[in-house]
Parts: structure tokens; sequence; C-alpha cells
């Protein structure tokens, strides 16, 4: 079934018989939502057919199965896998004499759009992005294939105004958008501290408003919010201008772990090039154990790379603590996508939509076991 997030013009949403029927009109207004995940500041450029020259430089050897292979990412720090991956040739490594085309993207609806239209054939992107593209095309589109990077979003306050959590009733918190991963779960904790507020309207106990990441630190230091809850570096962005972390979601989750960006492929692609999707896979887990053991080097990177393409390199006491925030790992952390889902079918954002077949792990764990690693979970949602 589709989902039912509600555009972020829409009216109040008049509850989900009528959005069931609406269900058409419902789920192609997601491609106007937006929901960004993993979007922020640093992230400003529209779409972008840059590809980084490390990426193709070294391109030599036995050509795989495709002549190229088009990956899709967020110019933003929770993509650093692709970012730093692409800039140090661990892709172009593996896949030889196959070429890399790559597309930045905005917002995740638009790279969901490419991945349908065959413009891209893999992608970096975040849970609820993915979900929206599974269940619009009714699970034929797409399946998750690796995590990519876990946590690294924090509620950051005004600590003038807010102490300690339960100041946040009667205040104004900003999210980046109406039914987006943070939206969800600031809505969800909201619900767990028994406040009420209605999730379209965000009017209630706690006000939430939702406001584009990028526009978010200005409204900050005008006070008109009084906190965000949002990702990195959105939210040492707040930090640098005086705000006080009171929250970071990783303390909600079990391990402190929870998915902040995946990567996704076209069925299509994953079933006609496996050969080529197994050399991507390989230069992510290439790139994840890198960054692990080179850390400055890659914060450098990404940074780099965010200074290529949007022109606007994040300064050091906001990158700094950001990346320090993300952890990259392959893991998919896939219990934690399901119970975002639940969660956004309790605010009444979503309507029940049936995950199962949305992770195909089996050519990562492959690569994994290959060189004496465990593999992970797909907690019931893989292909059958």
């Amino acid at each position: 079934m589709p989902p039912a997030f509600a555009h972020p013009d829409a009216p109040v949403r008049p509850g989900l018989g009528r959005i069931r029927r609406a269900a058409a009109t419902a789920v192609a207004g997601l491609t106007a939502v937006g929901l960004l995940s993993a979007c922020g500041y640093g992230s400003q450029k529209t779409e972008d057919d840059s590809t980084p020259a490390a990426a193709t430089a070294g391109a030599s050897g036995k050509k795989l199965s495709a002549d190229t292979v088009r990956i899709g990412y967020f110019a933003n720090l929770t993509h650093g896998t692709a970012l730093v991956g692409l800039k140090e040739g661990f892709f172009a490594k593996e896949l030889g004499g196959t070429q890399i085309k790559t597309q930045v993207f905005n917002a995740g609806p638009s790279e969901i759009e490419a991945l349908n239209a065959g413009s891209i054939d893999i992608g970096w992107i975040g849970p609820s992005p993915s979900v929206n593209g599974y269940a619009k095309s009714n699970g034929q589109s797409l399946r998750i294939i690796s995590g990519s990077a876990s946590g690294g979003v924090k509620l950051v306050v005004n600590g003038d105004k807010i102490k300690k959590v339960d100041d946040l009733k009667g205040k104004k918190i900003a999210t980046p958008q109406l039914g987006n991963t943070q939206d969800v779960a600031l809505l969800n904790y909201i619900a767990q501290k028994g406040w009420k507020v209605d999730a379209q309207t965000g009017r209630g106990d706690v006000s939430v408003i939702r406001l584009d990441n990028k526009e978010t630190p200005a409204a900050f230091q005008s006070g008109s919010i009084d906190g965000a809850w949002v990702p990195e570096p959105t939210a040492s962005k707040l930090v640098a201008e005086g705000g006080k972390v009171l929250l970071d979601e990783k303390e909600l989750w079990p391990e402190k772990k929870f998915v902040i960006t995946n990567v996704i492929v076209s069925q299509a692609f994953l079933k006609d090039h496996p050969d080529v999707v197994q050399a991507v896979l390989k230069g992510s887990v290439a790139t994840n154990a890198w960054i692990a053991a080179n850390s400055d080097k890659a914060k450098a990177d990404a940074n780099a790379e965010l200074n290529r393409l949007s022109g606007k390199p994040l300064p050091d006491d906001v990158l700094d603590p950001a990346w320090a925030s993300i952890d990259f790992t392959d893991d998919p952390v896939a219990s934690s996508l399901q119970t975002s889902a639940d969660h956004a079918v309790t605010a009444g954002l979503l309507d029940k939509v049936d995950l199962k077949g949305i992770y195909d792990l089996a050519p990562l764990n492959q690569l994994l076991k290959a060189d004496g690693k465990p593999g992970y979970e797909d907690a019931g949602l893989g292909v059958g």
C-alpha cells in the first residue's frame, strides 16, 4: 500500500480513509514532498552531473557486464561513503573498465525518480525516501543492499529557554519536513512524553515547525524557533551559533544505532548486472574501512567534495563535531527502518506498508563473509 505522507503545503489531513481513497494523488504528491532525511547545511547546489576526477582517472582493466554505472548521492556529510569513495578512487578500482557517472541530488524524491527512470542505477539515500520509493512502486523499483551511515541526528535547543526535556512543552521545535525521518522521530518522542501534537499541522503541546535545513540556522538565530531536531551538519551549525545539544537521537536506539543513509539499487540493474553491484559494494566496504582508519583525511576529503559540489565547505567548528557524530557502517540497521515506519504509522503520517522484500543483503553478506567478516540481518524484510 502507498504511504500517506502529505505535502507540506497540503491542508489539514481529514483522515486515513480519504487518504486511501485518494491514494494515487497522495503517491503523486510524494515527488514534491522532498523527504530530506539526509540533506542539510552544505547541500545547496541543484542536481549536478560532475564526476570526481579520481573516480574515472584510474579506471582500467577488464570491463564488467555494464559499460557504465550511474551513481547518485547528496552533497552532504551523511553521504560521506560516496563522497570519500569516489574521491579516493575506491569504486573505480573495483569497477575496472566499467566507467562511473555520478549525479548529485538535493532531495530523496528526485533521486528515487531518477532511479525509476533509469537515469541512475545505484544511490546513497535516506530511509524515508527508500520506504516511499519502495511503496510507491508496490515493491518493484528498488532494493536496499547495504548500510552506509548511522547516527548524526540531534535535538539542539536554545539553552536559555530550554534547560531540560520538560521545558520543550510550549516551545517551537523545527524538523526538516513534514513526514521526514527526523519529523517522525520528534513526533514519536513527543508522544512518548504523553504530549499531544496534530501531526499534520504541528500544533499542540509542542509546536512542530517544518523548516528546510538550510533555513533553520537563521530561524534559530532570530528566535522564531526554540530548537530543532535535525541531522548533521545542521545540528553542529546550530551548536556553533550558541545552541545546546539537549538530546543525541542515537541515545534512543538499541546499541545507539539507527540508519541515516543506506545504499539502494534498481532491481532491474541488480538482476542484469550483479557483478557491477558487487563491485560497487566492495568499493563501499573498502571506503568505510578506510574512513575508520583515516578519519581526519576522510573528513578533509568529504569537505573538499562539498566545496567542489556546492561551493561551500564547512567551517571547522561545524565540520569536526558533525563528522565525529556520524558512524560510517556497512550495517543497514534494518530493524530501525521498520521501527521508523511503524512510528510514522502511529503518528498518522503513513498508511501501513509491507516492507517485506525491501532488502537484499545477499551480495553484501557474500562479500563480507568471503573476507572473514559476519554478515548483517535484514530484520525479516529481505527478499523471499
